[in-house]
């Protein structure tokens, strides 16, 4: 605080900034340095994995995969209970292998105790999708990513999507999202 006379003559108490300390200055820059770093954590999210030299040497071998054999241990089942979404989190132990991948082709074969289906492939950007289409209505979806999950496995997300208003056990029911690993393997042949 400060006295200053006015152009009347009048003395009135003003208030003067002060300088603050030193580190007081850079204040503003921390919103500037706050918008860098959201830019960057984007840029590295939307970039695919080689780029950010993570998993080059793994999305090439994922994109030249001719066999998977994936296994889940984590399995997620949505439900509605009283017409309320939830969902239940509980161990799984499933497999799930496909032979002949050809990714120019967008084809895949599965093995299977229940017979063929249709399955569609598509590679991008250090992911390999694998979806299964069954005459009976459900699809399976299964994501292989070029990142390393233990040696020698990626990382792998299996869901099914299917419905059924009786639940039976063993058996899909439920939307269901297994978490797992999936290893490369030779097509035997």
């Amino acid at each position: 605080m400060a006295l200053a006379q006015g152009g009347n003559g009048q003395v009135c108490l003003r208030r003067v900034a002060k300088r603050g300390p030193r580190h007081a200055q850079y204040a503003g820059m921390r919103k500037y340095l706050a918008i860098a770093l959201v830019g960057l954590a984007v840029l590295m999210a939307t970039q695919p994995p080689e780029s950010l030299g993570q998993g080059g040497g793994l999305d090439r071998r994922l994109a030249a995969a001719k066999r998977l054999e994936c296994t889940f241990s984590v399995l997620g089942t949505g439900t509605w209970d009283k017409n309320v979404p939830a969902i239940k989190v509980t161990p799984a132990e499933i497999k799930a292998n496909f032979f002949d991948i050809n990714i120019d082709e967008g084809t895949a074969e599965a093995e299977s105790a229940y017979g063929a289906s249709f399955i569609s492939v598509r590679y991008e950007s250090g992911y390999l999708h694998i979806m299964q289409m069954s005459d009976a209505g459900p699809l399976y979806v299964t994501t292989v990513l070029a990142r390393a999950a233990g040696e020698g496995k990626l990382m792998a997300v299996h869901t099914r999507i299917e419905y059924s208003p009786t639940i039976i056990p063993g058996f899909t029911s439920r939307p269901e999202m297994y978490l797992g690993t999936c290893t490369i393997a030779a097509n035997p042949g």
